[in-house]
């Protein structure tokens, strides 16, 4: 058979043929892509015509077309839905891809052939555009900050860095994987289940049979808190499921992490001395909207203090509330989640929304009709097109007029082949050059719902939906020239600020009550429960402080001078204790979102150093939600308009990374970001 990748897609939006696409055909199309894209480059590099906008930044371009389009439509059905030998893949080409992007940033011509075009431009030789001049400087601050002015031994060490460090991420996530299957913990006495309703001891019990076990088999989640403890009235089964979660990749076997992860960080030290910085932390803030270490670790620091005092606040509330269920227990981490699911004060216990959130209820008239109502697009699904995966689903997106905008893939259930946690990708990139509109995709992590019962979801899954299509938002209103600046191709501390903002909607009363409807009766919400709901809104000590710990975990790991740093994994607790004891916020009682040996954002994915831009985003987020508020009028107090969606899509959303981020934000905001609205947010009010 023909391999599909080597040529353009001819289905509808150039979908891949996931129908007929192996995991054989990504092997050659990869070799195939990099040969290609080596040629092109090569070409570009020995041209003797003057530098020109069509010479230079188009054909570079161009050049991976193959290579690009294979691994836009590998990776996410690797993450997925993965298996032995897409494993295999990544494990063998990691490496070779690395070397790959080194030896194009690593050669002398082409970083010589893009400062021709900057010279011939600055001389008034060459015209460029916004879009072009901010490309050219992009890939020209590549080249320097990638280590094209080392010396030849330097360069050869920079190689066998970044080699080593593709290999290990890409085991990582592969323990991750596998770790979290291994992990789920097996109930057989089904006493130990009360608090669950039946769909929910349904769905467990099919997922023990799946393993070949008798009983009840929990999954966990990839974040450190577990859904279910929120539920499990049994105080024993929840110490099980919480120390199962907290304690993975921190044992000796098949599935420890440890060795791995101080590897990365030690490596990713050495890197970052090697091209001349402090520490691999200022080598990541350095291109974000932060820009500096010491911007992240004052914002870090603001925070600690007055949400540490929440969290403890709050602590003592419902080590009350425990007292008055069990005299003698002390609170423990594992029953935070099931008590404050519980409380019996201000708080809206959120369980009870389950029943009213069937997941395709909350697809259509939630988040599409919120995109609809913002922007004016509309979904339609292609029951004739072939997703990643069998229960992705294809949804071709057309704007106001009918006209053509793009498609989104919609891949909600977990699996046990599946990556945790939540993502957005893009398949094909929107390029008036290439003339391409976007192809993207939202891969989540809802429980499958069991045979004959409604895929019913937790307010999170909810807000989680909304969150990913907030950066699917992104990828299908962006409007830029170049492939490589679509879209969320913004800086890591800018990247969440879209999807974070989109997260409002699913909060909006009138929207809620329209897609918050119980899967038997039909019946909306009750009135009052979404004005509490709304009411409750305010972030708890719990949640901002479980990030705090993350992001500070984070800037320790990528912080720390290399002669400082755990020599093997038997260190990784201590440096974890003395971190998090350091910056004043070792609270024992609320771990960290993501503990450093399952800690996929820093050290399976992109995310080193830059944890902290989920916080950074918030800033603007907040001040965005406040503006409209601003544009909101008496039908739409919120400010869910189709005049206030047109000036976010245009001026925010629209742009991609076509310009600097800030400078987008001044555009569609008029100043900078302004913090109160956060600080009104987390309930610091002027603390901080």
């Amino acid at each position: 058979m023909t391999n599909p990748l080597l040529a353009p897609s001819t289905l509808p939006y150039s979908l891949p043929d996931y129908a007929t696409l192996t995991d054989a055909h990504v092997r050659e199309a990869i070799e195939t892509g990099m040969t290609e894209q080596l040629a092109a480059l090569r070409a570009l590099a020995e041209d003797t015509d003057p530098a020109t906008v069509e010479n230079v930044l188009h054909a570079w371009e161009t050049s991976g077309a193959t290579l690009d389009r294979t691994l836009s439509a590998f990776w996410v059905a690797k993450s997925a839905d993965t298996n032995d030998e897409r494993d295999a893949i990544m494990a063998e080409f990691a490496p070779r891809l690395s070397d790959h992007g080194d030896t194009i940033m690593l050669d002398p011509d082409l970083y010589a052939r893009l400062r021709t075009l900057r010279e011939r431009a600055d001389a008034g030789e060459v015209d460029l555009d916004e879009q072009d001049g901010f490309v050219l400087d992009e890939r020209l601050r590549d080249y320097e900050r990638g280590g094209i002015t080392l010396d030849a031994p330097g360069q050869a060490r920079l190689r066998e860095l970044n080699a080593e460090l593709a290999t290990l991420s890409t085991e990582f996530d592969r323990l991750l994987v596998t770790g979290r299957a291994a992990a789920a913990v097996h109930v057989t006495d089904e006493a130990e289940l009360a608090g669950l309703d039946q769909d929910a001891r349904s769905g467990l019990r099919e997922a023990a049979q799946a393993k070949g076990l008798d009983g009840w088999l929990i999954t966990l989640t990839n974040t450190t808190g577990q859904p279910i403890l929120d539920s499990l009235d049994d105080r024993g089964l929840r110490e099980r499921v919480f120390r199962t979660s907290v304690e993975r990749g921190l044992h000796e076997g098949e599935h420890d992490t440890r060795d791995i992860l101080v590897r990365i960080a030690r490596l990713r030290a050495e890197r970052a001395a090697l091209l001349g910085y402090e520490h691999h932390a200022s080598y990541v803030h350095q291109v974000g909207c932060a820009r500096t270490t010491a911007a992240v670790n004052d914002l870090l620091a603001r925070l600690s203090p007055g949400v540490v005092e929440l969290a403890q606040r709050e602590a003592d509330a419902l080590a009350e509330q425990l007292r008055g269920l069990e005299p003698d227990a002390t609170l423990e981490g594992w029953d935070w989640q099931y008590l404050a699911a519980r409380d019996s004060g201000e708080a809206f216990d959120t369980a009870q929304l389950t029943p009213y959130l069937e997941f395709e209820q909350v697809l259509t008239d939630g988040v599409f009709a919120a995109a609809t109502a913002l922007y004016g697009i509309t979904f339609h699904e292609r029951e004739d097109l072939v997703g990643y995966t069998e229960d992705a689903r294809v949804f071709e997106v057309r704007e106001e007029d009918g006209s053509a905008l793009g498609v989104v893939i919609i891949d909600p259930y977990t699996r046990p082949t599946k990556k945790g946690g939540a993502w957005m990708t893009s398949i094909v990139d929107q390029s008036h050059l290439l003339g391409d509109l976007p192809v993207v995709t939202n891969t989540c992590n809802v429980p499958p719902p069991s045979a004959g019962s409604p895929s019913l979801m937790t307010w999170t899954n909810v807000i989680t939906l909304f969150h990913e299509f907030g950066h699917d938002l992104h990828g299908l209103l962006s409007d830029v020239r170049y492939p490589s600046r679509s879209g969320t191709s913004v800086p890591r501390d800018f990247v969440e600020f879209p999807s974070q903002v989109n997260e409002i909607w699913a909060w909006e009363p009138a929207l809620l009550q329209r897609y918050a409807r119980h899967h038997e009766t039909g019946e909306p919400v009750p009135a009052e429960w979404v004005e509490q709901l709304v009411a409750s809104r305010t972030e708890t000590g719990y949640h901002t402080l479980e990030l705090l710990k993350a992001m500070i975990l984070d800037q320790a790991w990528h912080q720390t001078p290399l002669a400082e740093l755990p020599e093997d994994g038997s260190g990784v607790e201590d440096f974890e204790a003395a971190a998090l004891e350091r910056a004043g916020v070792a609270f024992p009682l609320v771990p960290p979102r993501y503990r450093s040996a399952y800690f996929h954002h820093i050290f399976g994915g992109a995310y080193s150093a830059g944890y902290y831009s989920y916080l950074w985003s918030e800033v603007m987020d907040a001040d965005t939600v406040a503006w409209f508020r601003e544009q909101g009028d008496e039908d739409n107090p919120g400010g869910m308009t189709r005049a206030a969606g047109e000036v976010f899509r245009r001026e925010l959303l629209g742009p991609g990374g076509s310009r600097e981020a800030l400078t987008t934000y001044r555009e569609f905001r008029g100043a900078d970001p302004d913090v109160n609205p956060l600080l009104a947010r987390l309930g610091l009010g002027d603390d901080a």
